[in-house]
């Protein structure tokens, strides 16, 4: 090939021809195995069309060239910093970028472009960051949906506190199966917080009781959450919860009638202080006296003790009888020690914690009845 020879033809031929000539160099460079010299011409050629005056011939060599690993180097660089749609295409398909001209780009570049990084084939920890930190909802949302994207922890709790609130961004953070549980309770809290307020605003109920609704509503998916949670990600979820002030004495009670021992042993733990081994085996062999001392140690209200010591004298007892007890009968029968407890007991926090359980009992026969209902039918 005579590169003088070429020029001149993409020069000389009808506008329309010359985004394909471009386009044929730069596979032809990419495809077809050449002498040296030959090699070096095409790259001559290659390097001189990054100047031409038609945008599309430098789309067309950037269509050829983004995906493959032999592209020139010096090549892609240029593109990277042609017009958007040009430089988009090599951004996101070009396999000659390392993590940290990535980052580089990421913070310089316009929303487009780094939405464009935020496509990649595979995207880093590293570059995920910087995206979760820089991007707007769109790059951010880009990010999510990738499925070759590996999004840190710290990552995923960076763009739902920025963007949880909006509906687009939670359905995409969802639909990860890698979130981790902590950042899926935080959007629950977004979604309650944006009911309880639309609720306030259309004056349906009055206000203590919307916010009533709200927060048990956030507690009952919260303990779900954690009961979906594995064991080694639990001190996560809890230290979320503590921070954001939501390991209360309400939540903690509803997860141990629900069954979710582990889950109270970790947040224990974590409020008090002390060893998560310690606290379980305190709990799992019923030495109520020294628990207390923890308990106490943890800054939960001393009128609640007696309720997680029913909660846990019961759990243990239908756990040693029942191998695999009924979910329902199981709640119900731990949330009625608890409330046998408080029976005398008209006023405080205990009081609010027993109409608490009520509607927790009340809401679990529901549930009952309606998976009754779904076997019935699937019957």
């Amino acid at each position: 090939m005579v590169v003088g020879q070429f020029l001149d033809w993409v020069e000389s031929a009808p506008a329309g021809r010359r985004p394909e000539a471009a386009f044929s160099l730069g596979c032809a460079y990419i495809g077809v195995r050449h002498d040296e010299n030959v090699r070096n011409a095409m790259e001559a050629a290659i390097t001189v069309l990054l100047d031409h005056p038609s945008p599309d011939v430098r789309y067309a060599l950037a269509d050829a060239l983004a995906g493959h690993q032999a592209a020139p180097r010096h090549v892609v660089i240029t593109l990277a910093a042609d017009q958007p749609h040009i430089a988009a295409v090599v951004l996101e398909r070009s396999p000659l970028f390392i993590d940290a001209e990535l980052v580089e780009l990421v913070q310089a570049a316009s929303p487009p472009l780094q939405a464009a990084i935020a496509s990649r084939a595979q995207v880093s920890t590293t570059v995920s960051a910087a995206l979760a930190e820089i991007g707007d909802i769109d790059v951010c949302h880009a990010l999510v949906a990738n499925r070759g994207a590996e999004v840190a922890r710290i990552s995923f709790k960076r763009i739902a506190e920025r963007f949880g609130e909006e509906p687009l961004m939670r359905e995409a953070l969802f639909a990860r199966g890698d979130m981790p549980p902590e950042v899926h309770q935080l959007l629950v809290r977004h979604v309650g917080d944006l009911l309880g307020n639309m609720v306030l605003v259309r004056t349906w109920v009055p206000e203590a009781r919307a916010r009533t609704v709200t927060r048990e509503a956030c507690d009952r998916a919260t303990v779900a959450i954690a009961a979906e949670t594995e064991t080694e990600e639990l001190s996560a979820l809890v230290e979320h919860l503590r921070i954001t002030g939501q390991l209360t004495t309400a939540l903690l009670l509803r997860a141990v009638c629900a069954g979710n021992v582990d889950f109270f042993e970790a947040a224990l733990a974590a409020l008090a202080g002390v060893p998560e081994q310690r606290v379980s085996s305190l709990v799992r062999a019923g030495r109520l006296a020294a628990l207390r001392a923890i308990y106490a140690k943890a800054g939960l209200p001393p009128l609640a003790f007696d309720a997680f010591a029913a909660a846990l004298e019961t759990w243990r007892r239908i756990a040693e009888e029942e191998a695999a007890p009924d979910r329902y009968r199981f709640t119900r029968q731990i949330v009625d020690a608890v409330l046998a407890r408080y029976a005398s007991i008209t006023e405080g926090e205990a009081n609010e914690l027993a109409a608490m359980l009520r509607r927790f009992a009340a809401d679990q026969a529901r549930e009952a009845a309606r998976d009754f209902a779904r076997t019935a039918t699937a019957a």
